[in-house]
This record gives C-alpha cells, structure tokens and sequence, in this order.
C-alpha cells in the first residue's frame, strides 16, 4: 500500500504540472483537471488519516508514562475521540477511491425467464417474482408489473417488473444471470429431485440522455391482445410490439387497454435494454483493457442455486451458502446482497489500485 500512495503522489504532481501547460489541448485539459480533483481529495484525505494516526501514537506514549490516573481517564478519552476521526476519515478515504456507479441510484426493470425444465422452471420464474416483490416492499420501493406471460399451471413465461426507488439498481444489479433450482416438482409422483433454471436480466431505468434511439431505427406492430383483461383487450388491437432494427431488440406489452400506454411502456423497457447492452460492452472493454476480468456479468452465468430439500441456498459470485432458503424465497435477501456489494466495494478498490 506505501508503494500505492508514492505512485499516487507522483501522478498528482504531474498532473500538476501538466494541466499548466498552455499548449494543452482543451478537451485533453478537461480531462486531466477532472483526475487532479480527485486525487487532491484523495490525498488530502490521506493527510487527515495520517495525522489522526501519529495523534493517536503520541497518546498512547503519553499514557504509558502518566502515573495520575484521573489524568490518565481524560487521556483514554480524548484518544477515543482520535481513533473515531481516524475510523470515520478511513471509511471516506475508500469511499473517494472507489468509482462511483452512474447507474447506481436508478430504479430498475427486471426480467424473469422460464429457462429449462418446463412448466417447473415457469413456477419456479413465479417464485422469483414473489421473492423480488417481497424484498422490493421491504425496502419501501414501489413495485408495477410491465408484462408478463403466464403458463396454464400459473408459472411465467416471462414477466417484466418495474421496481422504483432510490438505489434499487445499486441493490439488484449482481442478480442478472441464471438462477437454479433443485425440488420435487408438484407434478412429479416418484418423489425425484429435478432441476430447473430461470434467467434473471436486471435493467437500469434509462433516461432520454442515456440512449438515442432514432425513430427511423424503430418497427412498431400493433395487434390484438391475448389473455386476461376483458372483452375490450381482446378485441381491439392494443398490444404493441417494437423492433429496435440496429440491435434486434424486441419489446411487446399488451397488459393496458390503451395501446398509447402499452407503446410508452414498451419504450421504456427498449431504452433500458439498449442502456444495459451498452453498459456490458464497457464493463467488457474496460476488463480487456485492465487484463483482469473481475466478472462479465453476462446473462449466461451462474448466479445462485435455491436447493429446496435441504431449504439451502448458495450464491455462486461470492461463493455463500445461506440454510434458511424458505426466508430467502419470502424476500430475505439482505444477507446476500450485502455479501455482494462488499465485494463489488473490494473489487472497484483493487481497481483503483491498479493504476498506480
């Protein structure tokens, strides 16, 4: 870590030097005088974290040469006092080298699939759904669902929610990838365990600057609904489909009876899925470019088995095996997601580092 912080000090100085270069192009400036800010910030920090350490020495060699002990409690607490500035001026130390996620603050949409395994993968896309909700409403964010598609069982094809509040993407954003599960099926009468899989996409809600999407790139169908809603749904053309023809991108919505509000909800879903592409072409890129590949986030991967006959759960990415599955699947998710984000927290430090 010494060797991190004259690195740092070094690339501080030149920076200082370099931006009072009148030749400086200005974009390039820009650019340079952004990193200076932070490590200025950074460094400062540092100098408060050091001062408050060599406050802290020098209190302990007082104390072990004062014989008074009334003198000695007023010591005791004034160091107590040194060690919380220092604890407190650590923790924002961290936080000033950790980048931070644009998207974190966002409300998300999240998809559920039914992968393999039938209608048990489709009950089993349904039990996600319930999980998701539950833990949503524990965290007094509001929940609406954009679509979905049922089976004749009452599992989902596919569902699309909406879940609004402050942080949400910050929270759920490790969950996109391909959720397993182990349990005796309703249907199945010789008691054997099957497997099955759901795949979980977890969408920023993107905003009018984050994507530009020309109307000439769209394909917009209208047509009449299927399923649940009314005489009304069923026999007028409603539903929307729409075709993001530079990417392949396909969103349809059918659940409101007006197809002006099924088209703004399909677009919403469109923005956000183009938004998410984007970003996992960066994550990939900046992976390739730093030579250390701290996880793709692909929808392919393996994110968590949920094994019901020992009421089991474990969380590949941080590797966390949880025996209380029956209080996860009720929305207890805390636990993992913590996990989760501490290690994010752990992985964008590292990150930082290796700069320097």
């Amino acid at each position: 870590m010494v060797n991190h912080w004259d690195a740092i000090e070094k690339r501080h100085a030149l920076l200082v030097n370099t931006v009072m270069d009148t030749t400086l192009d200005r974009n390039k400036r820009s650019a340079l005088q952004k990193e200076l800010s932070q490590l200025t910030i950074i460094l400062d920090k540092k100098k408060e974290v050091d001062a408050a350490n060599k406050a802290i020495a020098d209190m302990h060699v007082q104390m072990s040469t004062e014989s008074d002990s009334e003198l000695k409690e007023l010591f005791e607490l004034e160091l107590e006092d040194f060690v919380l500035k220092r604890d407190l001026a650590n923790k924002r130390l961290d936080e000033l080298m950790i980048a931070p996620d644009e998207h974190g603050d966002r409300s998300v949409f999240l998809e559920i699939r039914a992968g393999t395994g039938g209608q048990e993968a489709a009950l089993f896309a349904g039990n996600l759904m319930t999980m998701y909700t539950n833990y949503a409403l524990k965290h007094h964010w509001k929940v609406t669902t954009e679509s979905e598609s049922f089976t004749d069982l009452g599992g989902y094809r596919e569902v699309v929610i909406h879940i609004k509040g402050n942080g949400v993407f910050s929270h759920l954003k490790y969950e996109s990838g391909v959720h397993r599960v182990q349990r005796v099926p309703a249907t199945e009468t010789s008691g054997r365990v099957h497997t099955s899989t759901a795949t979980v996409a977890v969408l920023p809600e993107a905003e009018e600057v984050d994507v530009d999407i020309k109307p000439s790139d769209l394909r917009i169908d209208v047509y009449r609904a299927s399923g649940a809603g009314g005489q009304h749904v069923n026999t007028t053309d409603s539903a929307v489909r729409i075709t993001h023809i530079p990417t392949g991108v396909v969103v349809t919505c059918q659940d409101e009876r007006s197809q002006h509000k099924n088209k703004a909800k399909a677009m919403k879903v469109l923005q956000s899925r183009i938004l998410a592409a984007q970003m996992e072409k960066e994550h990939l890129e900046m992976a390739k470019q730093r030579k250390d590949q701290v996880g793709t986030g692909q929808r392919a991967e393996k994110v968590r088995t949920y094994n019901f006959p020992q009421n089991r759960v474990t969380d590949h990415q941080v590797d966390l095996t949880l025996k209380k599955l029956d209080m996860v699947m009720a929305g207890d998710l805390d636990e993992i997601i913590d996990a989760l984000r501490v290690q994010d927290y752990e992985m964008r430090k590292k990150i930082f580092l290796s700069q320097f």
